[in-house]
């Protein structure tokens, strides 16, 4: 290994170690919350699962302003611009005080509507939408989480936001045991939850920003129109990528959903099942896109190019080994959230073809990180939304109701998706030649 790559290696693995901590730690803890719910039975499941893709459709403008904070707060640490990180924290604040009173709002007078949208079951309407209103309520806090803690992540801190994240967790555990047994509050003690722990989550993250010492300042700095210029172009193919991402599984899962309530149970704990044997892709994209945004704004182009290897190669390894254990520990695995033997035997038997796939899953996600960093977010976003509707949707609709097919077809549907997305996001830095990766800003010029 060369000496320069050495130390870029260590940062890189100081930075993502604590994002991907985050990320397991996070899905562990949603298991446990799963695994009681399951333990209601199928219908209390289904009440939960069936409004979680609009609950993802809710926060992808969310997410697409914590994408633009993280990649600018990374380019001006990069660039050692401290007033313009202390710009970006106000910015924060200020976006999570629009997209809280917004957006929560919005959930709130739909709840009623969307489990009649999602086709759910008539007996489970009124318990899904309870339960959609109350994880809505503290959205002001959610977006706080999202956004004050991409800025402090964006200043090369990991540490801080993944105690956050697993204490809250470890909190969410605790109150849902609490109130859907010994309360007997059953669902809606899981919503009030999660509901209280995302608003200790927000409060603290909120604290962090603030005395981060990059983003902290004197005192309050209001953001220019530039600054919120460059948020928003960011941000809005960003939070397209979101939108159109949530709304295909917004689609997905209505399809599913008609082929019957075991289906859709099988299929929702299977999703579940396999988030932690991908999700520690989502956190060294995130580590990758504060690295790469911040060897971009120091203009530093060969550390872009191995910052980029890195993350590649250590991605699409870990997905390897994590598709592995997906295949064997299948069965177990769905035995864990729901005590039905039909439920986990067609669980299984998706969970062990999905983990073929892990692999291109997972340069896909980190692929992102890249082009985050970088400051192009169009691209991903017509990669995405081709994929998603011309293949995921386009082919699920054919096979569930033109061809009456099951699960299984389903799901070769949603890696089809997977494996397009990974190759449409590489082809570009193939005209790197030997060094695959470059800082070019006419990259995707075609």
């Amino acid at each position: 290994m060369r000496k320069e790559i050495r130390p870029l290696l260590k940062s890189f693995l100081l930075l993502s170690l604590p994002t991907v901590a985050e990320q397991i730690l996070s899905t562990l803890f949603q298991y446990v919350d799963t695994a009681m719910v399951g333990r209601l039975g199928e219908e209390a499941t289904a009440s939960v699962s069936v409004t979680s893709t609009i609950g993802w459709l809710v926060g992808s403008v969310i997410y697409g302003g914590g994408a633009a904070i993280l990649t600018l707060t990374a380019r001006a640490y990069g660039a050692k611009d401290r007033e313009k990180g202390e710009k970006l924290s106000s910015l924060s604040l200020i976006l999570s005080l629009i997209f809280g009173v917004l957006i929560g709002g919005i959930s709130i007078l739909l709840s009623p509507h969307i489990p009649v949208w999602m086709g759910a079951d008539v007996r489970i309407r009124d318990q899904a939408s309870r339960y959609f209103t109350i994880i809505s309520l503290p959205m002001f806090f959610r977006s706080l989480t999202a956004l004050c803690g991409s800025a402090v992540r964006g200043a090369q801190d990991t540490r801080r936001p993944m105690l956050i994240s697993v204490l809250a967790s470890v909190m969410n555990v605790i109150l849902d045991y609490i109130l859907i047994y010994p309360c007997g509050y059953g669902v809606d003690g899981a919503a009030a939850a999660t509901a209280l722990c995302v608003t200790f989550s927000g409060i603290m993250n909120l604290l962090l920003m603030r005395r981060t010492p990059f983003l902290r300042g004197a005192g309050y700095r209001m953001p220019d129109r530039q600054l919120v210029r460059e948020c928003l172009q960011l941000a809005f193919p960003v939070m397209g990528i979101s939108c159109v991402t949530c709304m295909g599984y917004v689609v997905f899962a209505g399809l599913v959903s008609g082929m019957g309530t075991t289906i859709f149970a099988a299929h929702s704990i299977a999703v579940t099942a396999e988030t932690v044997f991908y999700i520690p892709g989502y956190g060294l994209r995130t580590a990758t896109t504060a690295l790469t945004g911040a060897a971009v704004g120091e203009g530093n182009g060969e550390k872009f190019s191995i910052y980029c290897r890195i993350a590649a190669g250590l991605t699409v390894g870990m997905m390897v080994l994590s598709g592995i254990a997906l295949y064997f520990c299948a069965d177990w695995l769905m035995g864990l959230f729901t005590p039905s033997e039909r439920v986990v035997q067609l669980g299984a038997q998706m969970l062990r073809l999905v983990a073929f796939s892990e692999p291109f899953f997972g340069l896909y996600v980190v692929l992102e990180g890249i082009y985050y960093g970088m400051g192009q977010t169009r691209y991903p976003f017509w990669v995405e939304a081709v994929s998603i509707w011309g293949v995921r949707i386009l082919f699920t609709y054919l096979c569930v109701r033109v061809w009456n097919l099951g699960l299984l077809e389903v799901w070769y549907c949603m890696i089809a998706d997977n494996v397009t997305k990974a190759l449409l996001l590489f082809a570009p830095f193939l005209k790197g030649g030997k060094r695959g990766f470059r800082m070019d800003e006419d990259l995707l010029h075609f």
